[in-house]
């Protein structure tokens, strides 16, 4: 095999400390993953032969044969002379265990196109999502109505649960071609308990807060997202979030956070992010890690040292990043955070209020100028058909073309499209991407939703992470940056998320494993995602294997719907 670079090196050694669960599953992948010799079995349902396995472990590549029965790896050894239903010949490819995407907003979609398009064709075979504070549920009867309506003119579907149960139970109904897992919103937790204003949870409600997530574990949430730039999450102190995380420390979760400040106060959030870890003594995870903006650029170093200096504390705290210096989010996020309180109605008013008008325009202003200015925020999507003339241009140019400021145009979509509109926000620095990318702490994490280049889900210039996290992190990073080799990135896309979450017999290659496996070239794994035309599939990536059915055969879905819900076990 002629390879470009060194798949045979050995994974720089963790700094950090690890977990007994961790090392475990380390210590899996070298006991059992390199496998010699045959198996008791010569025959198989699919045989993968001749391919170059990186285990997930973060050890050196080895050359080995798989057989898969069922949705399981039976045999890794040479089985050459064995028989299967399906052969695949993967000479000149690398065989990984399929990447686990532990930052998603993946859900309602699903029952729009539950091929996960977008997804399996970057070698995803497990969603992990509900982050940022957003989960369908738990639902009171205001959120409901308001989901329902939105779900309706969105998709032309109706929503038909409450609860994470009712959930995860119309999803397995749904059947799906990737594994999916969900956090618990802790936004739309406490907007089913306070409702969306800028208000202190007394005592009683944080205890019902308590009691609804603890449900919602036992019903299979991996634990708690918090999106604390975004209302209503961002009206809650400390101490509301402490007593919510001890609940999931208690039954085994994680809290999965977007802190409170990614720009001027990243430092303050990250101690903020800490804090809760030692005093819920919960497993954290600070998602998509940055700093944004130039004036908070050289904060970098500062956030990665104290994350790096509390893991080696004992803090049991890691994160995650996508591979793109610009971010994705709401138009609404450059409105001052006390006018973004309340229902879409109550908000709008305020936008319309002439007696508001220059408070807010001033707010709006300046976070034009911290960005760098606004032709550095791209309309990515709007719901209405009149406004999707704007998809792909930047508010400057919207703003130029229409002859007016860019606050007038974004307070006059905003009313128009009801807040729906979203922005890609240009943002963050290289160089500070490679350092976070770098860390042992981080792993890969898309912040992205599982759509599709037709149908439905195909509206709008979404951010190229949607379909490109994946093999931009092998091609560009690992393959022509070389800011770590090939097993280093696959760890952090599959052992590592796997072992952060509990995930039981995936995110490595190794016997009575999960037969979730990706096959890809590592001389032509690249994104083709552009944030001119972002619904492109990536290169390189030839097959991918869900609990033992190939979901994508020479580049191309064969239609299976293998994935599993994966419900925590408390």
């Amino acid at each position: 095999m002629n390879l470009p670079f060194d798949l045979l090196t050995k994974d720089t050694e963790m700094k950090t400390k690890i977990s007994r669960r961790e090392f475990s599953l380390t210590v899996t992948a070298g006991t059992l993953g390199l496998i010699t010799g045959c198996s008791t079995t010569n025959r198989f349902d699919t045989l993968i032969n001749n391919g170059l396995i990186i285990d997930g472990s973060g050890t050196r590549a080895f050359q080995k044969d798989i057989g898969l029965i069922g949705d399981k790896i039976v045999a890794i050894g040479d089985l050459k002379n064995s028989t299967a239903d399906v052969i695949i010949n993967a000479e000149n490819l690398v065989v990984s265990p399929g990447f686990i995407d532990i930052h998603t907003h993946t859900d309602i979609g699903l029952f729009v196109n539950s091929k996960a398009e977008s997804k399996i064709h970057q070698g995803v075979t497990t969603e992990v999502s509900g982050n940022c504070g957003d989960s369908p549920f738990p639902l009171n009867d205001v959120d409901f109505r308001e989901l329902d309506t939105d779900t309706f003119e969105k998709y032309g579907i109706h929503i038909d649960w409450r609860n994470t149960d009712g959930f995860l139970r119309r999803l397995e109904d749904q059947k799906i071609s990737i594994n999916y897992a969900t956090f618990t919103g802790h936004g739309t937790l406490r907007s089913y308990v306070i409702g969306k204003n800028d208000v202190q949870a007394t005592p009683e409600q944080i205890k019902e807060m308590k009691d609804i997530l603890e449900r919602s574990m036992a019903d299979g949430s991996f634990g708690l997202s918090t999106g604390l730039e975004y209302a209503p999450g961002s009206y809650s102190s400390t101490t509301e979030l402490i007593e919510l995380n001890k609940i999931v420390a208690k039954n085994g979760g994680i809290h999965a956070t977007h802190i409170r400040s990614e720009d001027d106060h990243v430092e303050e959030a990250i101690q903020e992010a800490l804090q809760i870890c030692k005093q819920a003594e919960v497993s954290t995870q600070i998602s998509h890690l940055k700093a944004c903006n130039y004036a908070n650029w050289h904060k970098i170093d500062h956030v990665l040292e104290m994350i790096h200096t509390a893991a080696d504390s004992g803090s049991p705290v890691s994160a995650d990043r996508y591979p793109y210096i610009a971010y994705s989010t709401g138009l609404t996020m450059f409105l001052p955070l006390w006018s973004r309180q309340g229902s879409t109605e109550e908000i709008l008013s305020r936008l319309r209020d002439k007696a508001l008008e220059q408070k807010i325009k001033d707010y709006v202003e300046d976070k034009g100028q911290r960005i760098g200015g606004w032709d550095r925020v791209v309309i990515s999507s709007c719901f209405l058909e009149k406004n999707k003339i704007w998809e792909g241009k930047s508010v400057h140019e919207c703003a130029t073309e229409l002859t007016t400021t860019p606050f007038e145009f974004i307070r006059n979509i905003l009313i128009e499209e009801k807040n729906r509109v979203s922005i890609v926000g240009f943002g963050m620095d290289e160089n500070n991407l490679k350092k976070v990318l770098s860390s042992s702490l981080v792993m890969i994490g898309s912040d992205g939703t599982a759509v599709a280049p037709s149908g439905k889900l195909s509206k709008g210039k979404p951010h190229p992470r949607y379909y490109g996290t994946f093999p931009r992190v092998l091609g560009k990073y690992s393959r022509d940056d070389k800011i770590f080799d090939l097993a280093t990135a696959v760890k952090k896309m599959t052992s590592m998320p796997a072992a952060k979450l509990g995930l039981q017999k995936r995110g490595l290659i190794a016997k009575d494993y999960f037969a979730d496996l990706v096959l890809f070239n590592p001389e032509t794994v690249i994104d083709n995602a552009s944030f001119v035309d972002p619904h492109q599939f990536p290169s390189g990536i030839e097959y991918v294997i869900v609990n033992g059915k190939i979901t994508i055969k020479d580049g191309k879905h064969t239609g299976a719907q293998a994935g599993s819900v994966i419900r925590h076990e408390v």
